[in-house]
């Protein structure tokens, strides 16, 4: 299987007015449901989960270059949408390229979520999805998030909501099995969320006690899709390709979700479509170094600015985990003050990967 094209250049963004203060944001809105197609739910078919801080505009497309077949947004706060906060919009940087995709919501009223799915509506987006599982303190602690799991009936009314405000849009939710340890609610009300009117679940088999620590419940999740007629998109320690397909045909989900596994080689997806059509594995995928260029390059084409700076120096080292040395090239990274500074950085993440091809040095 051959990568797919990825030289380009970037999508160009324009303005669209978002009524905050008389600004606007650089995303294009799409205008109508033929835009932004339904999701996809079949084993060959892979998504980029979201990831706060993460999964913005340029890495979904450049996952996307590698195989991903739909993308998850970061999660957005429903109220701070509604109330028009300043940088609720920056998260919905979108294009056209950038489909489908899906926004993600968090928060706990079903009236605000539901005027959240409105408003996106009427930006032209057509997929929604609710975080009911995400464990950071800060989110949870206002009752959202993965502490949804703890009081059903309102997990269950915010579907409802959200639902009804999407009309002929689509609705997902991604949750965990329940917030403490041992704790199956969600496993036992799946049903629910569906008479709800949910159209797919995505579930990541930790419990929310747990964060990211431990491992991932396989069990759970195959309990899980017994209990409901609906499309299900598995995640939990999806690291490799390899731990993609073992976790379709284990618990029969209809497809997986890659957030840490991305991070690491967002070429990750086209590995997984090759091993579970039965192909031979995608060859001439670029290393470590080749990949940061291309991550970078696609983040300055949207954003050539010190933030983006700070947010590349905090995304780079998670592509070198593997590499000799990369403790110390890690620190080296996180000090680079200006775009040149890390571009000498990957070079020396070059010539380290080079030497480590059998044959070379």
């Amino acid at each position: 299987m051959k990568p797919s094209a990825k030289k380009s250049g970037n999508p160009s963004l324009t303005t669209h007015p978002n009524g905050a203060g008389g600004t606007a944001s650089r995303a294009v809105f799409f205008s109508g449901a033929d835009s932004n197609p339904a999701p996809p739910f079949q084993p060959d078919a892979p998504w980029l989960a979201p990831m706060a801080g993460y999964s913005d505009l340029p890495f979904r497309l450049l996952c996307r270059r590698y195989g991903a077949a739909a993308a998850v947004s970061e999660m957005v706060s429903a109220k701070g949408l509604v109330m028009r906060q300043p940088g609720t919009n920056k998260l919905l940087d979108t294009c056209p390229e950038d489909s489908p995709l899906v926004v993600q919501l968090f928060g706990v009223e079903p009236e605000v979520l539901a005027e959240a799915v409105r408003i996106l509506r009427d930006r032209g987006f057509r997929l929604f999805d609710l975080n009911a599982g995400c464990p950071v303190r800060k989110v949870a602690k206002t009752g959202a998030g993965a502490a949804l799991l703890k009081d059903m009936d309102q997990l269950v009314r915010i579907v409802e909501a959200m639902a009804e405000a999407a009309g002929d849009c689509r609705v997902g939710v991604k949750l965990r099995p329940g917030f403490e340890t041992n704790d199956v609610q969600a496993v036992e009300n799946a049903p629910r969320l569906e008479s709800a009117g949910a159209s797919w679940l995505a579930f990541h088999p930790r419990f929310g006690k747990q964060m990211f620590s431990g491992t991932a419940h396989m069990e759970l999740l195959a309990a899980f899709k017994s209990r409901t007629c609906l499309p299900v998109v598995g995640s939990g320690d999806l690291f490799s390709a390899q731990a993609g397909a073992y976790m379709i045909r284990s618990t029969g989900v209809e497809s997986v979700m890659y957030a840490r596994g991305a991070l690491a080689d967002p070429a990750v997806f086209l590995r997984h479509v090759a091993l579970v059509r039965g192909e031979a594995a995608p060859q001439g995928l670029p290393g470590p170094a080749e990949m940061i260029r291309e991550h970078i390059a696609l983040a300055r084409g949207f954003e050539d600015s010190e933030r983006t700076l700070r947010r590349m120096r905090s995304i780079v080292p998670r592509y070198i985990r593997e590499l000799h040395g990369a403790k110390t090239l890690r620190q080296r990274l996180t000090r680079c003050e200006n775009f040149a500074e890390l571009d000498e950085a990957i070079d020396e993440i070059e010539a380290i990967q080079g030497a480590a091809v059998p044959g070379n040095g």
